[in-house]
């Protein structure tokens, strides 16, 4: 049973997500036919009944790469949660790498600190590679104050190049559909 509920959990829920139509206006990708072209530079994510929900204004008066950064910051951090609610859900019955560490999963950092000193020395130096690596593929280099926090005018915020899968459409209206999932998907986790 515990099998079947950690297997059920990989799906997650853009199975249950509708494939929106989406129209192509430029070659680095399409934009969305529920976006606007001036709402955050046209970059996938809106989908009715909230369509352009920015009631704070956060990307009003702002220009495309301060946009595309926020994008960056919203599809790194969707990512982490989405794991992070697998992860929560999985380890409380079953852990994968720690078969002694029991409990309330809220508990389980703290079990492997004690039974696993290294563990996060380890675990730190693998996330900072993965930053690393990130960095280098889609942030310019700070040469000028005026670079600072810039990202690469080819660089598709979140595309970092890993998909050891293939499951990245080569259609930029397929690619946009999976774009939008994953960032509803990350914003309700």
């Amino acid at each position: 049973m515990k099998l079947a509920v950690a297997f059920a959990s990989l799906g997650g829920a853009a199975a249950f997500t509708a494939n929106m139509p989406a129209v192509a206006t430029r070659a680095s990708t399409a934009r969305s036919a529920f976006s606007d072209p001036s709402f955050c530079d046209g970059l996938p994510g809106a989908l009715p009944p909230a369509g352009n929900f920015d009631p704070l204004g956060f990307t009003s008066d702002i220009e495309a790469g301060e946009i595309r950064r926020y994008r960056e910051a919203e599809t790194q951090h969707g990512r982490v949660a989405m794991l992070a609610v697998l992860g929560f859900l999985v380890a409380e019955s079953w852990h994968p790498l720690f078969p002694d560490v029991t409990g309330p999963a809220i508990d389980h950092l703290t079990q492997v600190r004690k039974e696993y000193p290294f563990f996060f020395e380890i675990g730190s130096i693998l996330i900072g590679s993965l930053e690393l690596n990130r960095a280098l593929q889609g942030w310019a280099f700070p040469s000028s104050r005026r670079v600072v926090n810039t990202l690469l005018e080819d660089y598709y915020p979140g595309d970092v190049g890993f998909d050891p899968l293939g499951l990245k459409p080569s259609d930029p209206e397929e690619f946009d559909a999976m774009v939008t999932r994953e960032l509803q998907n990350g914003r309700l986790a």
